[in-house]
């Protein structure tokens, strides 16, 4: 047969269109990774402090008390404060920008945190570490909501959500490494390096990694507001709070079950490597050697489970089921707190690394929830929200009761793992409790047309019936 020259001159439209579907979706993968590597960096610098308790003690003359401060405190003022005007800002302007000058602030602070000789310069360091980090989490989900369609959206933020997860181990092991290399004269010779104390030089050297991050942050790109889910309309704080207050039943056990939660992670994440140097007489070659491989491994495993059962879950319309997995999920958590009862120093890390995979579902999820059930317009303050509130009672409150209960209670360090016991089963308990009460309120909303339950049924095709 021929072929006339009026249909070889017609373009192959569908070819153009799988070209440039490919090309989006190549892009979208390559803001996702650079996304993941901000992650690994944002929780390697807010994690340093953990890992050098008890040189930093020494060294700057400090109680644990005053370390639990360095811990929470500093670091969340400003991550709560200022989390959600940024959050609001990430609805508005270049999300890419905002996340490379939160990269570049938080870097640079926890370099300056390295020359520190002071109490309150440490304290000054990790407020400003607080202020960068502040803008990753809201800027971030908000941009895979808008390069990923619904159905999709759960292996990305997954990834992304790895990133912070397996940075706790990186965090344990890069950390312990390097002071072990600086005890041994390794950087002699190196500018600002050299002669300084080993936990000075993990603070500089994991800092500034992230200045390398955040100029590879400048060569992704910014999706359209909303661009899988559709224009998002522009949303005044008012009317952010109005539908926050309709729909309280729903956010305010889901946002205080996180934190619950999340109180449980940071205090046993910020005190569990000095109960083990306590407890098993454990060193910071044997914590990088085991603590830190076991935590990356339970990372990696936890938010990749969590965002195939959220695209499973959603492929099939069943809504209800994250709501169910977070209800569940903070009991798989319970006998990491349990730790300091373990036979052995391996073992005991074995059972502290193990709840890392617990709060990475716990992220994944709880992620995926909000932004399947606030409007686009939204979805970076609902984020920063959940920063505000998991900073204020989780990050703050959760290493403060354990270093009060050591101090106070037991009167002994020895005794931290202990501590660690009494506060992390409570917060889980919670957890649950708080988790459950926002899936209730949810089928509420589904029996009676609530906005939230019909954004979640819009977003994600959710059907009514048993187990949906």
């Amino acid at each position: 047969m021929f072929t006339s020259a009026t249909e070889k001159s017609v373009p192959n439209i569908s070819s153009e269109t799988t070209d440039a579907s490919k090309r989006a979706l190549r892009s979208a993968w390559w803001t996702v990774i650079v996304l993941f590597l901000a992650a690994i960096i944002s929780i390697i610098d807010r994690a340093i402090i953990n890992i050098v308790v008890d040189p930093v003690r020494q060294d700057l003359g400090l109680v644990d008390f005053q370390i639990s401060l360095l811990q929470g405190l500093a670091f969340g003022l400003f991550y709560a404060t200022v989390g959600i005007p940024l959050g609001m800002v990430a609805d508005r302007v270049s999300r890419r920008l905002l996340v490379t000058v939160g990269v570049l602030v938080w870097s640079l602070a926890t370099i300056g945190g390295g020359f520190a000789g002071s109490f309150g310069d440490l304290f000054l360091s990790r407020l400003l570490v607080g202020l960068g980090e502040a803008a990753l989490g809201p800027a971030a989900v908000s941009l895979i909501a808008d390069l990923f369609p619904p159905h999709k959206r759960g292996k990305p933020l997954s990834l992304f959500l790895t990133g912070q997860a397996v940075a706790n181990g990186l965090a344990i092991s890069l950390t312990s490494f390097i002071m072990e290399a600086a005890a041994r004269g390794a950087f002699a010779g190196v500018p600002l390096l050299d002669g300084a104390a080993p936990w000075r030089v993990a603070f500089i050297g994991c800092g500034a990694l992230g200045l390398f991050v955040s100029a590879l942050m400048l060569l992704t790109r910014e999706p359209p507001r909303g661009g899988r889910d559709g224009a998002a309309e522009v949303m005044s704080f008012r009317e952010k709070i109005g539908f926050l207050r309709r729909n309280a039943g729903i956010f305010a056990p889901l946002y205080l079950g996180f934190a619950f939660c999340f109180l449980a992670a940071y205090g046993a994440a910020g005190w569990a490597p000095a109960m083990l140097t306590r407890a098993f007489g454990a060193t910071p070659g044997m914590i990088g050697t085991w603590l830190g491989p076991f935590s990356m491994g339970f990372s990696i495993a936890g938010p990749m489970i969590g965002g195939i059962l959220i695209d499973h879950f959603a492929r099939r319309h069943v809504a209800m089921a994250k709501l169910r997995i977070l209800a569940l999920a903070p009991l798989v958590a319970i006998p990491s707190a349990l730790a300091v009862l373990a036979g052995g120093p391996v073992l005991a890390m074995f059972l502290v690394a193990s709840s890392s995979a617990v709060f990475a579902v716990l992220g994944t999820t709880t992620f995926a929830t909000l932004q399947s059930v606030v409007p686009p317009g939204m979805r970076g303050s609902a984020v920063a929200l959940s920063g505000l509130v998991n900073t204020l009672i989780g990050a703050t409150l959760g290493p403060m009761l354990i270093a009060f209960a050591t101090d106070h209670l037991f009167g002994e360090p020895a005794m931290v793992g202990y501590s660690i016991m009494l506060v992390v089963i409570p917060a889980l308990l919670c957890g649950v409790a708080l988790f459950a009460l926002s899936g209730r309120a949810m089928q509420r909303q589904r029996a009676t047309g609530g906005e939230a339950a019909r954004l979640m049924n819009a977003t994600e095709g959710a059907r009514v019936g048993p187990y949906r």
